[in-house]
């Protein structure tokens, strides 16, 4: 084993875990007056991170120069478009909360130093070509969150919303272990190689229930139906800074390793997961759709709209070939350019005091208030219905693109339905915005860094983003291909 190699392709992670360590110094050190500096250097740890990701995403690199540690570890072009998007949502998160949590007092130095493990134990997620790797990443990540969504220790929906994570995350992971356990007594190993040549011929009882505990702990991890009950509670209850978080590096990353394993591992009996798959696809667009009609706390709703995106990315998944990752790939970059833009601009729902509101009734008559917002809102809202010309269409468009080409037209055909359901409550959340008597109450400036991460949003989810479609299909072809090395 060349360990040169190795560690020069966990060069990203070896930064992010040697930063948190530092980073955890100065905060001993300086308490709380150095939280914002903290954060600042976190950010600077992981702009510097992507950097690096820039030579394996443009080579595409893919195949045993991309092994490390005994190929415990791949540092290919699928893993670098993940941990991209994971470092720019974590890099936004970070922006935007400091000013959240100093209005109630409660910014730490920890929680940007949460943030950078979290996303360590992520980079390590998308990278994992061993059972026992990934599980290590998945619970680096898990941890670090659990303390995250419960770290405003005196109100009771923070503290609320970290124990119900804390313990469906630990069902969650006791099923995820469970079948890698049975897939372990049947193949006799835990790298992802292995497993797959196990799988190659006829799959046994024993593999087939390891195979489907594996997907169903996954499937938690990514909020998909039936497994999303958790979803609305802590996105409800968390802090906003970290249910924006939640709703964008970890769904990438647990999507992205969700991908992994299914195409590269479970890829020869790809016939015995699909209909699993397709359930979960068809019934998170569904409940998704429905059970956001009813919703009046804004950050509830965005939860449901999560469920119903991660129903049209599984499309993607369905479809088990090289198409069907790079849609998955595509339409998860702009979900995370949506769903980071709308929670910014929820943290903008303040008034003159900085308390912030979160409901339909507050909201109304926003475009009388803050017109800016409310119409950066208005596009949003659009984009994540798929409503043309908005970049939230073509990010559908490219998903029942595959669909059909891979001759699933009935599947593409009632998820093009059932998404005509979720259009619904954007366009309430538009109306109310635009038509109601005003409330109010939304009157308090925000700062730069909100502003201008929500523009960024909000230029790249508007039509001059189809600008960038071919770059962003040219890069997530060269990801997929890494799922498929031999075609």
């Amino acid at each position: 084993m060349d360990y040169n190699a190795s560690f020069a392709l966990v060069r990203p992670e070896l930064l992010i875990g040697i930063s948190s360590l530092v980073l955890l110094l100065i905060a001993a050190w300086g308490e709380e007056k150095s939280a914002r500096l903290v954060s600042w250097l976190a950010v600077a740890v992981l702009f510097v991170a992507g950097i690096l990701l820039v030579p394996t995403l443009h080579d595409g690199a893919v195949g045993p120069q991309t092994q490390a540690f005994g190929d415990l570890f791949r540092a290919d072009a699928f893993a670098a478009f993940a941990k991209a998007l994971i470092y720019l949502a974590a890099i936004g998160c970070l922006i935007v909360a400091p000013t959240y949590f100093e209005r109630l007092r409660a910014m730490r130095a920890e929680y940007p130093i949460l943030v950078l493990l979290a996303t360590l134990g992520m980079s390590i997620m998308v990278s994992a070509s061993d059972f026992l790797t990934l599980y290590v990443g998945l619970e680096l990540n898990s941890l670090a969150a659990y303390v995250m969504a419960s770290i405003l220790r005196t109100e009771g929906k923070s503290a609320e919303a970290g124990l119900k994570y804390f313990v469906l995350g630990g069902l969650a992971s006791g099923i995820l272990l469970y079948g890698i356990s049975l897939l372990y007594g049947f193949s006799g190993g835990t790298s992802f190689t292995v497993v797959q040549a196990a799988l190659a011929g006829d799959m046994s009882t024993g593999e087939l229930f390891g195979l489907v505990f594996v997907l169903a702990g996954l499937a938690f991890k990514i909020s998909a139906v039936p497994f999303h009950m958790w979803t609305p509670d802590v996105y409800e209850g968390a802090p906003t800074p970290v249910t924006t978080f939640f709703a964008t590096a970890p769904k990438v990353a647990a999507i992205a390793l969700t991908a992994r394993v299914a195409l590269d591992v479970f890829g020869s009996q790809a016939d015995a997961w699909r209909q699993i798959v397709i359930f979960a696809s068809l019934a998170s667009i569904i409940v998704g759709a429905l059970g956001a009609i009813g919703q009046q706390n804004l950050k509830r709703l965005l939860a449901y709209s999560s469920i119903n995106n991660v129903g049209f990315i599984l499309l993607g998944l369905a479809v088990a070939n090289a198409a069907g990752a790079s849609a998955m790939l595509v339409y998860l970059a702009i979900y995370v350019a949506m769903s980071l833009g709308s929670f910014v601009a929820l943290l903008m729902l303040r008034d003159d005091a900085g308390n912030l509101y979160e409901t339909f009734a507050d909201v109304a008559g926003l475009s009388t208030t803050r017109p800016l917002l409310a119409w950066a809102l208005l596009m949003l809202m659009f984009s994540l219905a798929g409503i043309p010309p908005l970049l939230g269409f073509w990010g559908k468009v490219v998903v029942f693109q595959a669909t059909v080409e891979a001759g699933m037209v009935a599947l593409g055909a009632i998820a093009i339905a059932a998404s005509v359901i979720g259009a619904f409550y954007y366009i309430k959340f538009v109306k109310v915005m635009f038509f109601d008597e005003p409330a109010g109450v939304v009157t308090g400036k925000s700062g730069a860094g909100h502003w201008a991460i929500l523009g960024i949003c909000a230029l790249l989810i508007s039509p001059l983003g189809y600008l960038l479609t071919p770059s962003l299909g040219d890069l997530a072809d060269k990801a997929a291909t890494a799922l498929f090395p031999l075609m």
